[in-house]
């Protein structure tokens, strides 16, 4: 795979109600730098997708339509193409590396027939960041090595296509006793220090972390971040577009260039 563009993405509505906002001006900036790659599809990684015991997902549907939530109007909802034959070389790549994982399809079991109600957490960084797409999930329940060695499988599964690897990844959900998840004390320590790594392209760092930090922060990050380090490997360089936690939770854009 020729991965030509990655970055990290949030997927908090508030991007759509707060168009003046820190986080709006990012995802502008990374919707204009994906463009300009050009890439021919795009691997996103989402933490409330279709989520499997056990083993990481990736869906093969030929079509993605988001469905409706509490978080998202419904005039802003995604539908846009799924990209089969990239999600066979993701799950090819990941098999051949031992890396559990199962292919996911609704309503067919041919992918070209398949539609898939996708998550917010894919729909929104897909409204601004537009291309065929696989959907992948990680799990939470494998390891920090794991999740690097399965984006790494992903990056590198399908040969010469230009291809876009993003996170989308809010982080500590636990800023304010008014959130649905009231506060937590961790939460703001959490996002300081992954603004810390990003703004020093030092997500290695996160390999060494117990998960524990990230369930305590009430982060949905730390899994993505490390599938796109892995992905993303040496020899590329993150600009820190934006951080703000304006309510309950996190969010932060950043892209990635490759130096090489």
């Amino acid at each position: 795979m020729t991965l030509v563009f990655a970055a990290i993405a949030p997927h908090g509505g508030l991007v759509f109600d707060h168009p003046d906002g820190e986080t709006r001006r990012g995802m502008d900036e990374l919707a204009r730098r994906f463009a300009a790659a050009r890439p021919e599809a795009v691997i996103i990684a989402t933490p409330h997708g279709t989520l499997l015991d056990d083993r990481f997902g990736v869906v093969r549907a030929a079509r993605l339509s988001e469905h409706q939530s509490r978080f998202v109007e419904d005039s802003r909802l995604y539908d846009g193409p799924g990209e089969p034959r990239l999600a066979d070389a993701c799950l090819a790549a990941l098999r051949e590396d031992g890396i559990p994982v199962a292919g996911v399809t609704f309503g067919a079991t041919a992918a070209g027939d398949s539609e898939m109600p996708i998550d917010w957490g894919a729909g929104i960084p897909l409204s601004f960041l537009r291309a065929p797409a696989v959907v992948v999930t990680p799990c939470r329940a494998l390891s920090n090595e794991l999740h690097v060695r399965a984006g790494a499988a992903l990056g590198r599964a399908t040969g010469t296509r230009r291809i876009a690897f993003v996170a989308s990844a809010d982080h500590g959900h636990g800023h304010s006793e008014d959130g649905p998840y009231g506060f937590s004390p961790h939460s703001a320590p959490y996002d300081e220090e992954i603004v810390r790594l990003v703004h020093g392209n030092g997500l290695g760092e996160l390999v060494g972390w117990d998960p524990e930090i990230a369930v305590a922060a009430l982060a949905d990050s730390f899994w993505q971040l490390l599938m796109l380090h892995g992905a993303i490997g040496g020899g590329w360089q993150a600009e820190l577009l934006s951080y703000e936690a304006p309510t309950y939770f996190g969010m932060l854009t950043a892209s990635y260039v490759r130096q090489d």
